[in-house]
């Protein structure tokens, strides 16, 4: 394998998905573009942020790439792999958040992931993949789950049939709040240390991960995003928000290892959310939608 082929290879699918991604988000809001923001990294390295605020359909929407190289891997990344401590690295990658204005429209997130290692120019370079993609409704529509849980399973079965049940489980034991004991949203795919195949397979697979994506997600933005709401919805989607926000700033390793590895804040913090809400000991009405959601599908179960 030629390693001085596989960044370029990589970083062209990347940030071909990120105009495509782009591309087909803005046809669907038809009121707002996304801002492309280029920016270069003083250690090494850099990368393009995509940002489209205040639109008809989305709030705030970020699609990410970077490209960034370093001396050391971040705490974040070392705590995995101490045996890589003090270890040039480069990493790409793609990372997306979308939140929308309607509430039954749920919000959704991805990211795609290349880390490459490499002690000294005789060495051969230790790689890995990431990623995955996770959706967080706040209303809930059960064909909505079913739906997108199996285009997750499609991306996954060409490469085995038990990949998606555990990919679906490290999904939901990821995006879990300890200190809430509860889900963030229904999950999906969730993967990381990804080099067990060959490198082309496993590129084979991130791809189809990301090819995914679309055929996921705007199948159910397009049934919801003119449904009406009130501002029972917009307060109960702004308190839903607040824990995106929590699980972000304290368990989310890509934004530990964005700001760990010097990254640039405003791209790593524009996955949050403009407006979020905090209420004090708040309990959803007994019997309710708000009720329905946190008590039947905020929990990991079988949707497939």
């Amino acid at each position: 394998m030629n390693y001085e082929l596989i960044i370029p290879e990589i970083k062209d699918y990347l940030l071909q998905l990120q105009t495509n991604i782009c591309f087909s988000l803005e046809t669907e809001d038809s009121q707002q573009t996304f801002i492309a923001d280029h920016w270069l990294r003083e250690e090494g390295g850099g990368g393009k942020t995509c940002v489209l605020a205040e639109g008809a359909v989305i709030e705030r929407g970020a699609v990410n790439f970077s490209h960034i190289s370093g001396a050391k891997l971040p705490p974040s990344a070392t705590a995995r792999h101490p045996q890589f401590n003090a270890t040039p690295f480069q990493a790409l990658g793609l990372s997306l958040v979308i939140h929308p204005q309607n509430p039954y429209v749920p919000a959704v997130h991805m990211n795609l992931r290349f880390i490459t290692l490499q002690r000294s120019p005789k060495e051969t370079p230790v790689w890995w993949f990431g990623g995955g993609f996770d959706l967080t409704p706040y209303y809930p529509f059960l064909e909505d789950c079913q739906y997108w849980h199996t285009v997750a399973k499609a991306a996954c079965d060409p490469f085995g049939e038990a990949l998606y049940l555990q990919y679906k489980k490290n999904c939901d034991e990821y995006f879990y709040l300890k200190h809430r004991k509860e889900s963030r949203g229904i999950g999906g795919l969730f993967f990381d240390d990804l080099n067990h195949w060959d490198f082309q397979t496993c590129f084979q697979f991130v791809q189809s991960i990301g090819d995914h994506f679309l055929k996921a997600y705007l199948p159910i933005m397009q049934r919801h995003k003119d449904k009406p709401y009130g501002e029972r919805e917009r307060q109960f989607q702004a308190y839903r928000r607040s824990r995106y926000v929590e699980f972000n700033l304290i368990y989310d390793r890509g934004t530990l290892f964005g700001l760990q590895s010097g990254g640039r804040v405003e791209s790593i913090l524009i996955s949050m959310p403009p407006v979020a809400n905090w209420k004090y000991n708040w309990q959803p009405e007994a019997g309710s939608a708000e009720s329905t959601l946190t008590e039947q599908f905020l929990v990991p179960r079988d949707w497939v």
